[in-house]
């Protein structure tokens, strides 16, 4: 998320930011990577669970270019027409729209569909960011996946799919994918050399950013 944040914001110039289930404001979120870059960028939060959103607002009442919205993330129209969203969100200007950790917690067959709604209301040069759990479909990690999607389904979360590379990177549609492409998160655009073996549950997560031309 950090990596993808300042590519967006120093590289692709992005002053606008929906994030999808970001879960509880913790240092080195999404607004404060994008706005220590450029303090103009505005951030809105969309969540639906009743601990985060107390939280949140009463952490972001002090900041006038971060809000969160009430709505379930999975629902895009709800949150495209959210009163929040349309007027904090200029939609004639690009928009970064993350979806980092989240779409996995969508148990259905429609995620590409869901996906494609949130696509066709972005204007050109906008950007999807997506993470997403992950099955190889590899001798060595295939059967990990398959353990952990069984213990997040049977957790108090509840949810916790590993799709395939096919099906993550249906969620793209036709976008223009930012190099190096739908990889391992690790892999995306890491801040250094690798010094030491990636533990295996690290090969069950991918993530990648496209661009809507």
């Amino acid at each position: 998320m950090i990596r993808a944040c300042r590519f967006l914001a120093r590289e692709a110039g992005i002053v606008q930011y929906l994030d999808l289930g970001s879960g509880l404001p913790t240092a080195e979120n999404t607004r404060q990577v994008v706005q220590r870059i450029n303090p103009q960028s505005r951030v809105v939060y969309v969540d639906n669970d009743p601990t985060v959103l107390a939280h949140a607002r009463a952490l972001l009442g002090r900041n006038d270019r971060t809000t969160i919205a009430e709505a379930d993330i999975f629902q895009p129209l709800a949150v495209l027409r959210h009163p929040v969203v349309r007027d904090e969100l200029d939609f004639t200007l690009p928009v970064a729209l993350f979806h980092i950790g989240t779409p996995h917690h969508y148990l259905g067959d429609h995620a590409a569909a869901i996906m494609q709604t949130y696509i066709d209301a972005l204007p050109s040069g906008s950007y999807l960011t997506i993470a997403h759990f992950f099955d190889p479909r590899t001798a060595e990690h295939s059967e990990l996946a398959h353990k952990m999607e069984d213990k997040f389904v049977h957790s108090p979360m509840g949810s916790g799919r590993f799709r395939t590379r096919d099906e993550i990177q249906a969620m793209f549609g036709t976008l223009e994918m930012v190099e190096p492409g739908l990889v391992l998160c690790d892999d995306w655009w890491p801040d250094g050399p690798r010094l030491a073996p990636l533990a295996d549950v690290r090969h069950c997560i991918v993530g990648g950013i496209g661009r809507k031309p």
